[in-house]
């Protein structure tokens, strides 16, 4: 199979539900929001410059490597040669899709309010090689910032949260909270994604009405539900005893999918089985229908920060952060550059036009009779994730578990 685009959105995919399972650890349950697309694409740029054992395991926690093995490579040749061949067709093909997808969200036209930023900040005085710089900018979009962490740390943090604060359109006003940046802080790596999109069909607010949200069997919250009725995509997922819905935005460029379990102790269940491979089979248009669905949605509002250093530690992206064993020369010719911090914030918000989102990381009434309409009630905790739907590529993936 060759490098596609489809590759590249699988290996992102992949990639977001490792993360979830690691960012998913609490005994308690809590909500989740963050862009697997942004935090791909932002480590993309640090992968250009490793080497070695750094690459390597890089690579293989982004899934990269997977998608290079889809595109075969000669069976008898030497193990440096095939080293090569692999850098080749890894770097060539991931950077190539990436621009390719990152010029396709650019451009979504009316409806639609997409940007993505990717930064690099690095400590003054690093001197950097031109073909990475070059490459970066090209690919991404993105000029490595020079600031002084080592002795201006608080003009260093404040000038990162204000690239983000205007990249975001203000909805993300400190990605660095104080104290979090520090003097001996080397790189930094940032990433910023607001989306603002409207519903193909608008829920009429004059029929959203507070209702009990249940966290679990025994305790509920109260919720403002977003009610409308019309053809959508319903899927029924038996082995989960779930459903899947598909709630398309302007032009059906991107879509919304929930999945909902039926009963509200199912939802380990779903998190579980939730694969890349899986959620293909789901959402497959076979399983996928357009029926008259009678739905009831919250109104709701998340904001999240993640410090993902050790959630991509645990994944087995170790060196890269170790002072003593990163190895960033296709960056630098420096060996004392290592990766400080990835800090990732999300804030998204669901309402009856439609959805606002950021990261740094009317309805066609139906003249049936209700008793016609299949019922889809997110009254309990459920997942959701945000695709773009020419490229398949998962823009964030999120849990509401908790009002």
């Amino acid at each position: 199979m060759d490098f596609t685009k489809e590759s590249l959105s699988k290996a992102i995919t992949a990639f977001g539900l490792d993360l979830y399972n690691e960012l998913n650890r609490s005994d308690t349950p809590e909500n989740i929001f963050y862009s697997p697309l942004s935090i791909s694409c932002a480590l993309s740029m640090v992968f250009l410059g490793t080497r070695g054992n750094t690459k390597t395991q890089m690579g293989q926690v982004l899934h990269f490597d997977k998608t290079a093995s889809e595109k075969r490579l000669p069976a008898v040749v030497s193990e440096h040669q095939r080293e090569s061949d692999l850098h080749c067709l890894v770097e060539g093909g991931i950077n190539l899709q990436f621009k390719n997808i990152l010029s396709q969200l650019n451009n979504l036209r009316d409806g639609y309010l997409l940007t993505l930023a990717n930064n690099l900040f690095a400590q003054k005085g690093y001197d950097f090689f031109q073909e990475y710089l070059k490459g970066v900018k090209e690919i991404y979009g993105t000029t490595l910032q020079t600031v002084d962490f080592y002795n201006s740390t608080e003009d260093a943090r404040q000038t990162i949260n204000a690239v983000i604060d205007k990249q975001t359109q203000g909805k993300i006003k400190e990605l660095f909270a104080p104290g979090i940046i520090e003097p001996q802080t080397v790189l930094v790596l940032t990433n910023a994604i607001y989306f603002k999109a409207t519903w193909e069909h608008q829920f009429d607010p004059k029929f959203t009405k507070e209702s009990d949200f249940w966290l679990n069997k025994n305790e509920s919250k109260s919720v403002h539900m977003m009610h409308q009725r019309g053809k959508f995509k319903l899927g029924h997922v038996a082995e989960m005893n779930a459903q899947i819905l598909c709630l398309p935005y302007f032009r059906q460029v991107l879509s919304m999918i929930i999945l909902l379990p039926n009963d509200i102790s199912d939802l380990k269940k779903v998190e579980q089985a939730m694969s890349r491979e899986n959620l293909a089979r789901w959402t497959a248009s076979e399983n996928m229908e357009e029926r008259y669905v009678e739905m009831y949605i919250p109104r709701f509002k998340l904001e999240q920060t993640f410090n993902l250093k050790s959630a991509l530690q645990n994944l087995g992206m170790v060196d890269v952060f170790d002072r003593s064993k990163a190895d960033l020369t296709g960056m630098s010719p420096s060996r004392q550059l290592f990766l400080s911090k990835v800090i990732h914030k999300a804030y998204v918000e669901v309402n009856e036009v439609g959805t606002e989102a950021a990261a740094a990381t009317g309805a066609v009434v139906s003249n049936r009779s209700l008793v016609d309409c299949e019922q889809f009630v997110a009254d309990h905790p459920f997942l959701f994730y945000i695709q773009h739907n020419p490229t398949n590529t998962t823009l964030f993936l999120g849990k509401f578990c908790s009002p």
